[in-house]
Formats: C-alpha cells, structure tokens, sequence
C-alpha cells in the first residue's frame, strides 16, 4: 500500500507583513522566509518537528512552533527572496530586496573568529532598482550567485578562493528582469550517449564548449513578457544571449530550468502575469525549442501564475497561482502534460 501523504505543518514566523517567499536548506532542516517587515529569518523546523510541535497550535512569536529561529536585518525595504547556498560552501543564505541590494549571510559557529550567529558577509549593490530574483549555480560550477533587477540588468558573483568577490553585469531584458535560473551542470544526453561528454581539459577550446558542455547557462523572465537564454563565453568573459523563447502576452514571473540527469531532452517553465505557463522543451543539445502551455481548462488557469519548480529529479512542475492551489504536474509516456497532485492553500 502507497504511504499517505504527511500533514502539512504550520510555522509561526511572526512576520509583521506579507511573506514573499520560504526556502528549505539542502537538508530540510531548517527555513528561511522574508517579508515586507524588511527582514529575514531562519528557523530550525526539524528540531521543533522532533519535539512534535509543529501544527499543535502552540506555536510562540518569533519562533518555528517551538525550534530556534534567527531574525536577519539590514535591508531598507520588502524582501523578495531568499536563497541557500550548496552545504558544501558552509552554511550561507542570500537575500535581495526592493532597496536595489544583495546581502550574502553566513552563519559562524562558537569558536570562530567572527562573532557567533548571522553574520553578512558580502553586500552587492550594483543595481540601481528592486532586485526581484537570486539564484545559485549548481554547485559544480562553484559558489556563484545570478541576481535579476528591475532595472533591466542581471548581474552574476563570484566568489574566489581568496576571499574576494568578482561581478559581472549585463543588461537582459529592457523594462526589467523578473526571475532567473540556472541550467543544470549535467551535460543533457551524457546518460545515453557517454561519447557526448566533452573532455574537461578541452574545455573552453571553443566558442560552443561552455554552451554544449553544460557550462554557464542561465534564463531569465522579464516585463517584456520574453524568456531569454544566456551563454556564458569564457574566451571573452562575457554574457551571451543564445535564445529568445516567445509565447506569453504579459509579464514572466518566474522561469524553472529543470535539473538534468543526463537524458538528451531539457526542460524550462515559464509562468506568466497572462494567466499560463509554457514549457519549453529542447529535443538535444543545440536543437531548437519548441514551446508548448499546460493543458488547463480554459486554456488559463483562475489567476495570475507567480512561481514554478521542479522536483529534483526534473520530472515532477510545481505551478503556484494566485487562487491558492499549487498543482503538481508530469508529463506522460504519451509527452502530454497532465496534473497528478494540487493542494489548496
């Protein structure tokens, strides 16, 4: 018999606004959320979980129903996300606001030499508007941080082995950029097709190597109601666009590269202030896109679609609304896309 679905669990954030967005850490131990208060804050569910807590109702202000929680300040206006780094790179959280920054946090432990606790470790302000999006790279390609602004540009940090930052910064969509996503570091079809693996030592040789060999791709949603695909060329050092994906009528507001595990064909959903989301789908390396909506009555769903994910696998959409459901979607044996889940805020 198929294990019954866990309840879900309530969290007491204590928040004094709207929350724009909750991350789970690589672990599910712990939550991040942010709020128009202007503040970020870190929550240890699984202790609180552990201590059945958790949706009894008992739940104290400030706190995650009884686990520890942390409150992060510093930013000057609403904050719109929050994002965790790989484990690997140690425990660090990013968040981007309205008041055009980036702020890096990093949490030391006692003993260390910084005092225990949060501690900001890197401030990026070169924006000059609201910064909408953050997102890490995969974490083979290194602790780098992409960031979508509504003042048109995204910019992308690097964090060296010395300590210090590197940013690059290239315009993307003109009215403003919404959402970004990284590619999957997985070389698509290397599963199936072990020959296509590129030779790491050539890597770079050419103009195509970072675009074929799963190098530095990201796709960004804008105002421009365009989904762009950008190339990262490590010969110039430069950005590249490498495909514009058409298709929606208003504002993207959120695109989802899916993870790859090494099958030929790649995936990127795209929600939209018009209602619906696209898939975009890729047959092989280098082929062209074709782009296709979730089959939904109508044609559109009730309302405005804010957020998509993908599970790890790749396999399974989460589409977000603004009618309170989030429906899971999978597409079939038949490469239709059909719903398989939803829940009701």
């Amino acid at each position: 018999m198929a294990s019954q679905p866990s309840q879900p669990q309530s969290i007491e954030t204590a928040h004094q606004d709207m929350i724009h967005d909750a991350q789970l850490d690589y672990y599910g131990k712990r939550l991040a959320t942010c709020s128009s208060d202007r503040t970020v804050k870190v929550f240890d569910v699984a202790d609180a979980a552990q201590a059945g807590a958790v949706g009894a109702g008992a739940a104290v202000p400030g706190q995650a129903a009884g686990g520890k929680s942390d409150v992060l300040r510093g930013h000057d206006g609403p904050v719109w996300q929050v994002a965790w780094a790989h484990p690997k790179f140690g425990s660090i959280l990013a968040s981007c606001s309205y008041d055009g920054r980036v702020f890096i946090w990093k949490e030391v432990g006692a003993g260390e030499a910084s005092p225990e606790g949060w501690n900001k470790i890197k401030e990026h302000s070169l924006h000059s508007a609201s910064v909408n999006a953050i997102a890490w790279a995969p974490h083979e390609l290194g602790p780098v941080l992409a960031c979508a602004s509504s003042d048109g540009k995204v910019s992308v940090l690097v964090f060296n082995n010395d300590g210090t930052w590197d940013a690059s910064l290239f315009s993307a969509h003109k009215v403003g950029v919404t959402s970004v996503s990284w590619a999957p570091s997985v070389l698509p079809g290397s599963l199936t097709s072990p020959s296509a693996t590129p030779n790491p030592s050539a890597q770079g040789a050419s103009s195509a190597a970072p675009v074929i060999a799963g190098g530095k791709r990201i796709v960004t949603g804008g105002c421009d109601s365009l989904v762009r695909i950008w190339a990262y060329r490590e010969e110039t050092k430069e950005w590249q666009q490498e495909e514009v994906l058409e298709g929606h009528t208003d504002w993207v507001r959120d695109v989802a590269w899916s993870p790859n595990i090494g099958l030929p064909r790649s995936y990127i959903a795209s929600a939209s202030q018009d209602k619906t989301v696209l898939i975009h789908t890729q047959d092989a390396p280098g082929g062209a896109w074709s782009s296709a909506p979730l089959p939904v009555e109508g044609g559109r769903f009730p309302d405005v679609v804010w957020r998509v994910s993908w599970s790890l696998s790749g396999n399974v959409l989460a589409v977000s609304s603004g009618d309170g459901k989030v429906t899971l979607w999978k597409e079939n044996l038949k490469g239709a896309w059909e719903i398989v889940s939803d829940v009701t805020a």
